[in-house]
Formats: structure tokens, sequence, C-alpha cells
């Protein structure tokens, strides 16, 4: 299938300025996710909710807007351009009840147990310390706060890492496999969140596997797409050897370009954890 041009492969610069205006599109991906915990998080019009990892304030906004303006909604996020954005919006919508926090979720700077409801979508998945976070919620928490998490899991596009397998083999990198496993088997598993939780101070009352998928009619479509090179492009090309990515790329593509001729299209599932725990 011919395209205009090799596969941008260039880093996305998080820090642009403006780039927070444009980032919206990321509710692509964590829409599905932030659903499940709206669906089953407590609202209370007087209760405090800590949202971790809150990104341009897709969670955070919804939930200050159903609780209503006796709560308040308090998000966390080091990203500077996001949080510019989701200020922006806040005084777009008027609203007076969300408190911004720019800084790392394991440095929160709030009272001991003076938070009613934890939430997180996908935060863990970016938090560098996990296990400090947890601890440090468990300070902030009153006994019997409730905290909802969601996450991937071990087997995310599954599809995709095999097809990158193939490839490499093929092209004479079976050395760098060792990279790719290494990063497939870092994502979280139910037990392995459950076990963070717990360690942390936290009694695990549910936990609900799903999943969704992703798809895209061709190889250069998945390989373009804005939120694929936004996420996981630079990750991918670590597991090209040195000097070779824009080569293991090309073979990529056509790849992944066969296997949607044989499928009808490129579908990559993305498994899915939602648990609720409450402060023992």
């Amino acid at each position: 299938m011919p395209r205009a041009g090799p596969i941008d492969l260039a880093p996305v610069d998080f820090g642009a300025p403006g780039f927070g205006d444009l980032y919206d599109e990321l509710p692509l991906w964590s829409a599905p996710f932030g659903l499940w915990i709206l669906d089953r998080v407590p609202l209370s019009p007087t209760q405090t909710v800590l949202d971790l990892g809150s990104g341009t304030g897709f969670l955070a906004i919804e939930l200050a807007e159903r609780c209503g303006p006796g709560a308040t909604v308090i998000a966390v996020d080091p990203w500077h351009e996001a949080m510019q954005r989701l200020q922006r919006k806040i005084a777009q919508r008027g609203l007076g009840n969300i408190r911004l926090l720019e800084q790392d979720a394991a440095a929160i700077e709030l009272p001991d147990a003076s938070v009613d409801v934890i939430v997180s979508n996908l935060g863990v998945n970016n938090f560098d310390d996990p296990a400090r976070v947890v601890r440090r919620c468990a300070r902030l928490a009153r006994r019997g706060a409730q905290l909802l998490l969601t996450t991937n899991l071990v087997g995310h596009m599954a599809e995709f890492y095999e097809v990158y397998r193939a490839v490499l083999l093929q092209t004479g990198q079976a050395d760098r496999l060792p990279l790719l496993e290494a990063h497939v088997a870092h994502r979280a598993t139910v037990d392995s969140l459950s076990a963070l939780l717990e360690t942390g101070g936290f009694e695990i009352e549910a936990v609900e596997r799903g999943s969704f998928r992703l798809r895209y009619a061709t190889g250069a479509a998945l390989l373009s797409h804005h939120f694929v090179r936004l996420g996981f492009l630079q990750a991918w090309k670590n597991f090209a050897t040195p000097g070779r990515e824009a080569e293991t790329f090309a073979a990529l593509e056509s790849a992944l370009n066969g296997e949607a001729e044989r499928r009808g299209e490129l579908a990559l599932t993305i498994p899915t954890a939602g648990v609720q725990a409450r402060r023992r």
C-alpha cells in the first residue's frame, strides 16, 4: 500500500507552547476507563475528591459538575501544559469547586485524613513510584474513604506486538526481543494492582476486568495515528537496533499492512481493569 512518505518517528514535544490545547484527543484512550469510574464513584454534594493524574481534566470536570458546587475536586498532575488547559476549561465553565495542584502525586501537599474519595484514571501507568503514591493516598484518605483506579493490563495490544516480534526476527534483530518482552511485561496485572493497594493501606472490595478494541484500516494508519505517536511510538522505536529505526518501521508497516489485508482491518485488544478499594 503506497503512502506519501515514511512514518514520522520524531518525538512529540509535550511541553510545546499550546500543546495542551490540542491534547483532548486523549479521551479516545482514557474515556472507556473513565466511564467505568463515573459509573461507580460515590457522588455526594459535600465530599472532597482527589483526582490523581488528572491531565487536562476529563474526569475532574465531570466529577466537579456531577457532585455540585458544595463538593471539592482536587486535580493533581505535574504536567504544566495540561494544567494550564484545565484552568482555562474551569474558567470557561465557571466552576469554582476544582483546585489544581501542579505536582507529583507522591508529594501531594494536603492535610492528612482530608479526602473522601480518590480516583485515578490510568494514572498508575505514569507514576514513577506507585507504592509511594499509594502510601501518600492512604495518609490523605479518611478512614473508610473509597479509591477507584483503572488501568490497562498485561496483554495490551497483543496483536501488534506479535507482528513486531516477527519483524525483529525477520530483520536479524533477535537480540532486541528482550527489550520488547520487558516492555510488554511491565504492564499491571490484577494481582500486582491488588498487592500494591493492600500493601499501601487499602482493602480491595471489587475488581472488574474488561476490554475494548482500537481498529485501524492499515499499518500506515496505525503508526501515523496521533495518539499512537503521542503515547506509544517512542517506546516502540527503542526495540529497534539504534540506527535501524527507519528500516525497522518500514518493515513493520509492511507487515501490519499485510495483516490488515488478511483480516480486513487491524484490531488491537486493550484488556482493562477497574479496582474499587477502601481505606482501612
